[in-house]
Formats: structure tokens, C-alpha cells, sequence
């Protein structure tokens, strides 16, 4: 009778301990350089996780990867909420962020 409690109990948890979702991985807190398709060379600043992320300008615009020419791009919001790439690309000013 232990032994099958023993089991039951053993078993119950490994199903809960199962169904729990896996920690997210903050994205990396300093500032990275990433390459424009054309060589400009532009300082972010990524946030999220490996689930929803984003990256930024020091002064705190947030910047979308356009997937056509692979630019980064100035976001806007759509009336629905979706966040999308605008045809202004980044330039980097010439300090570093």
C-alpha cells in the first residue's frame, strides 16, 4: 500500500513538474552593433525574451527588422496593435548610443 502510494504520488508530481512552462531568457541587456544591408553600421539596444522582442534607440524608438531588404526600420503601430516596419530606415547618428 505505501509502495502504490509512493508511486501515485511520484507519478502525480512528474505530470505537474511536466506541464510547467519553461523560463524565458531575458534578452541581452547592453548595447549591440548591427550592420545595415548597405554597411551603415547602427548601435541597439534589444528587450523581451526569446518569445517577443524588440529592439531600440538609445533615446528609445523602437526599431523593427524589415524582412523584404533586411534594413532595420523605424516602427509604427497599426490601429489594430501590430507593430510594422515604416520605410524610414535607421541611420545612426554619429555618436555611438
Amino acid at each position: 500500500m505505501k509502495r502504490l502510494l509512493l508511486i501515485l504520488t511520484i507519478g502525480s508530481a512528474l505530470c505537474v513538474w511536466a506541464q510547467q512552462k519553461p523560463a524565458r531568457v531575458p534578452a541581452y541587456q547592453g548595447v549591440i552593433e548591427r550592420v545595415q544591408p548597405n554597411g551603415d553600421t547602427v548601435y541597439v539596444r534589444l528587450h523581451g525574451d526569446e518569445r517577443r522582442h524588440w529592439m531600440t534607440l538609445e533615446d528609445g524608438k523602437t526599431l523593427v527588422k524589415e524582412n523584404k531588404k533586411g534594413y532595420i526600420c523605424y516602427a509604427k503601430q497599426k490601429k489594430n496593435g501590430q507593430i510594422v516596419a515604416t520605410r524610414r530606415k535607421v541611420k545612426q547618428k554619429k555618436n555611438k548610443v
